[in-house]
């Protein structure tokens, strides 16, 4: 896979050209897990402005997962016998991992912003085990994920999925545990190394101490113990006093915000516009620089920075499109989202299954620095996975229903071309569909064209003069090999360089 360098020059100045095809795909390839066609063409020729702000405020409002019927059991709720216990768990996480599946297919922002936010303010199911803990984290990630992020800083900080997870639930004031105060500044606030030191760490673990109130063990939420918490005077950022969890949240911001705002707009650049923000030109670092102004002045509210950067000549630049490599939710999900095949829950089930066979699992990412991304997706064994798991997909929709491949190709071409007999139009509006900026050569693109060109159908059926009068046999919206020959031309097209990035 090339090395891809940041060469993109443009600022964070208003992108005012109505939206082209290209630009379009570009937005819902970063700000969902991609489109349709017919959601393609809505958004070509309307303004940036227009369409962030509809996306944006879509996000905004939209409610999170309803509470399922298990949101607050503990222990006591599952059967005694061990065995049905487990089976009863798994299909409670099934059932969430089918909801918040969904969600994401449901291409809003929302939960774009929400599974970054699962990379960010790491947990792992299976090291705390308990599906209402699960279902309180994602609930916070949803209601936080375009929200204040001093206010998701709070909140994501006393869930029980966390508090288990780093350790606060046994982090006594008089045997003050460190872990999460570390990863609040290292990973979730600060980055490694900047603007704080071991001693703040030491201070902060004894400030956040107390909430060790367990109950039932295991499957309890966590509370606050008084009794276990550090009422000693503590320095945290140049700050004494006999801080508490909220005293530190406000230090830290307070103390913090420049230094705060550069390290999160900088993960934010890189998961949407490119993953090399340290450029040689310095571009990047100067984007990132507006967005981090624009965070501090809004009092750390999100949604006015994505608005900022989404709407802006660098992110719509050439050189920002195709440049990100696909993540395997990426990957199967923008394929179900671009040819706007039927799917159901099992669908969703067959994506979470993948995707954990490749590298990125649901709700458990690797450890706490969560999972790496971009080129980190591509070796020997996750490359020959996405290539063969991308056929099963497609092989699927395929036995269920082979006529859809047909709707698929007649709505890229478009009405004008819908029953065309010319098949070069309808590889190339294929091949644009699914790849950024179409094939790299003129050869891969006669490949692909020898992939649709599939045996059953002779290359003379393809003369206009075939048929007298002046017409071919074959037409896209007639001929009986015309499914099979988009559906081959996919999978052909799933083992492209090209089809591994958005």
């Amino acid at each position: 896979m090339e090395y891809f360098i940041n060469c993109n020059t443009s600022t964070l100045a208003p992108y005012t050209t109505p939206l082209d095809e290209l630009r379009a795909a570009h937005l819902y390839r970063r700000l969902g897990f991609s489109a349709s066609v017919q959601t393609i063409n809505a958004a070509v020729g309307q303004s940036a402005d227009a369409l962030v702000d509809s996306l944006v405020d879509q996000a905004l409002a939209l409610p999170p997962i309803p509470a399922p019927a298990w949101a607050d059991w503990t222990n006591a709720n599952y059967p005694a016998d061990d065995d049905l216990a487990r089976q009863l768990r798994r299909a409670q996480q099934e059932e969430f991992t089918i909801a918040y599946g969904n969600a994401l297919l449901d291409n809003n922002l929302r939960d774009r912003l929400s599974f970054f936010w699962h990379n960010h303010f790491v947990t792992e199911l299976d090291v705390y085990r308990c599906n209402s803990f699960l279902y309180y984290y994602i609930n916070c990630l949803q209601r936080n994920a375009i929200g204040n992020f001093r206010t998701f800083v709070s909140e994501i900080g006393l869930t029980s999925a966390m508090l288990y997870y780093l350790d606060g639930a046994r982090n006594r004031g008089n045997n003050p545990n460190e872990n999460y105060a570390r990863e609040l500044y290292e990973l979730f606030t600060l980055g490694e190394g900047n603007g704080y030191t071991e001693e703040d760490i030491i201070e902060t673990a004894k400030s956040l101490s107390g909430y060790t109130n367990r109950g039932e063990e295991g499957c309890t939420q966590v509370t606050f113990d008084p009794t276990d918490f550090n009422t000693d005077n503590k320095t945290i950022l140049g700050q004494t006093g006999n801080w508490g969890y909220d005293d530190t949240i406000d230090i830290l911001f307070n103390q913090r915000p420049n230094e705060i705002a550069g390290f999160i707009c900088q993960k934010l650049y890189e998961y949407f516009v490119h993953p090399d923000s340290d450029d040689d030109d310095g571009n990047a670092q100067t984007i990132i620089a507006g967005m981090a102004s624009t965070f501090v002045s809004n009092n750390f509210e999100l949604a006015p920075v994505l608005r900022q950067l989404f709407k802006s000549q660098h992110f719509f630049d050439e050189d920002a499109i195709g440049v990100i490599i696909k993540s395997p939710f990426d990957l199967y999900m923008g394929i179900i989202k671009e040819t706007n095949f039927a799917y159901d829950d099992a669908t969703v089930i067959n994506v979470v299954d993948a995707s954990r066979l490749i590298g990125q699992e649901m709700f458990d990412p690797f450890d706490v620095a969560g999972w790496q991304r971009d080129r980190e997706w591509i070796n020997t064994n996750f490359i020959i996975g996405r290539w063969l798991t991308s056929e099963v997909f497609l092989e699927r929709f395929f036995q269920a229903n082979p006529e859809q491949f047909r709707t698929l190709a007649m709505d890229a071409v478009g009405a004008a071309d819908s029953n065309t007999s010319n098949p070069e139009i309808v590889v190339r509006a294929l091949v644009n569909k699914f790849t950024p900026k179409g094939l790299l050569t003129d050869q891969d693109f006669e490949n692909a064209m020898d992939a649709f060109k599939i045996d059953d159908v002779p290359e003379i059926y393809y003369s206009p003069d075939y048929i007298p009068g002046g017409q071919s046999l074959w037409m896209l919206a007639v001929s009986m090999e015309v499914p099979t020959q988009v559906y081959v031309l996919l999978r052909h097209l799933s083992r492209e360089p090209e089809f591994q990035l958005k």
